[in-house]
């Protein structure tokens, strides 16, 4: 299963879930997949609003708008140090 690097395309975009963090490497089968994986694990507000409480309804995602986020195939990440 090869890695995927997941970045917002605009560096500056408020809704990136982690600041300071250029991209987010993954495991996934193909670019989809990571998006999913991606939308799984910075779901951004989880279970919505006062206004629409319900799950993965919030605002501030990047569900509505899939080409905010740019998948690029890379190699394995290296070992977090401690």
């Amino acid at each position: 299963m090869p890695w995927y690097a997941v970045r917002p395309r605009d560096a500056a975009d408020p809704r990136w879930p982690l600041p300071g963090t250029e991209q987010i490497v993954l495991k996934a089968d193909d670019p989809d997949g990571a998006r999913v994986k991606f939308a799984q694990a910075y779901p951004s507000q989880p279970f919505g609003s006062p206004a629409a409480p319900v799950p993965d309804a919030g605002i501030g995602g990047f569900r509505a708008e899939p080409d905010a986020l740019i998948v690029s195939e890379t190699g394995e990440p290296p070992a977090p140090r401690e």
